[in-house]
């Protein structure tokens, strides 16, 4: 591969005129039926289905695996290979355990909180379709046990589904091994703030897809074959980066997920951070963060007057970054976060603007980005 070219002949190439913007009504309007739909993990191939849907016009073909990745690609001839990635999954529920008088115990898939559960209503997912039911909770005057009030935990939160027995819930079609999602729906707070459950992180699958949109109404024409990656079972374990970042094998992986806003109550900066919804992207540092690649994106913001925020991790980035980075002989990969309040609830929130800045600090970097650049710290 030939060397990066030198900081004092890089310019980022501009995009003609166009009117083409992120977020227009056509792109709302597949957010919210995207973000309604659920995809939990193991379980995301509808959601993809919607997604390629969406992508369709703006890629040359799409490359599936068997765990329900999905990849659009620009230029699958290209031989430099540059992937844009989030994951499509959201967390949720199993059914465990059935009692004798029809009540319901579940197990975690991904990162599902137990103390939000109380009162939710939830989908269960059966052959013969979904099931409702609510978690259950007693009264606040009778669920006094000893001094101290008992909270929400793992083994005390259950789901009623209106059964009186074991075998009316199994006549229902539920059974060890269901799948439960909160049917918690998308809404816009105060106009410009975005409300769902599973903004976590199918806002991702969406921005890479609008990115796919602006590259096509803006006429920009990619010199390199660029791999539009929505990625399965990142909430288990990044396990959907794992497998398609092996058969891809890309040269450049820019990922977006992502991150804590911070100034809400009960968060403490001086531990996880001082970043707000608003005040832009975050872009990540860790040792999984190729320096170069992160501080070509940093120029792009600054060149483009896109605001950003900056955010270490120690160790792993825990984001499909890690699993592309450390894949094949090592991948220049970085990571840019979309703030966001209230991780793993189903009232996440993110700032429409934020959203907007990431679509174009993506765009406006790969139009900075040209075939044979290895990143490298020696060239």
């Amino acid at each position: 591969m030939s060397k990066s070219p030198s900081k004092s002949t890089k310019t980022t190439r501009k995009s003609p005129k166009s009117s083409a913007t992120p977020l227009d009504a056509g792109a709302m309007t597949f957010l919210e039926r995207y973000l309604n739909n659920a995809s939990p993990t193991g379980y995301e191939w509808e959601g993809q289905k919607l997604w390629m849907e969406y992508l369709r016009p703006y890629v040359d073909e799409f490359i599936t695996d068997t765990y329900g990745t999905a990849v659009g690609v620009i230029n699958p001839q290209a031989d430099y290979k540059v992937v844009i990635e989030g994951h499509a999954d959201e967390i949720s529920w199993y059914v465990n355990y059935i009692t004798d008088s029809g009540l319901i115990y579940v197990i975690r898939n991904g990162g599902s909180d137990h103390q939000i559960a109380p009162s939710k209503r939830v989908n269960i997912h059966t052959d013969n379709g979904i099931v409702q039911g609510v978690f259950g909770w007693p009264a606040i005057h009778t669920r006094r046990q000893g001094p101290k009030e008992k909270p929400p935990e793992l083994d005390n939160i259950f789901i009623d589904v209106g059964a009186s027995s074991k075998d009316e819930v199994e006549a229902l079609g539920v059974h060890v091994g269901c799948v439960i999602t909160y049917p918690d729906e998308f809404f816009v707070l105060n106009g410009d703030k975005l409300v769902c459950r599973a903004i976590d992180n199918r806002i991702g699958g969406f921005m890479i897809a609008e990115v796919a949109r602006l590259l096509k109404a803006r006429k920009q024409k990619l010199n390199f074959g660029l791999y539009i990656v929505n990625a399965v079972q990142e909430e288990v374990g990044l396990r959907g980066a794992e497998m398609i970042a092996e058969r891809l094998d890309p040269n450049v992986a820019i990922v977006t997920d992502v991150s804590h806003d911070t100034s809400t109550p009960m968060i403490e900066p001086r531990r996880e951070g001082a970043n707000k919804i608003g005040d832009g992207p975050v872009i990540c540092y860790a040792p999984a963060i190729q320096n170069k690649l992160r501080e070509r994106l940093i120029k792009v913001a600054t060149e483009q007057k896109i605001p950003f925020q900056r955010l270490p991790r120690s160790r792993a980035t825990g984001t499909d970054t890690d699993a592309f980075a450390y894949s094949n002989s090592g991948v220049a990969s970085a990571l840019i976060s979309l703030p966001l309040r209230y991780m793993h609830t189903t009232v996440e929130m993110v700032h429409k603007q934020d959203v907007e800045h990431v679509i174009e600090l993506i765009y406006h970097t790969l139009l900075d980005i040209e075939p044979g650049e290895t990143f490298s710290y020696f060239d």
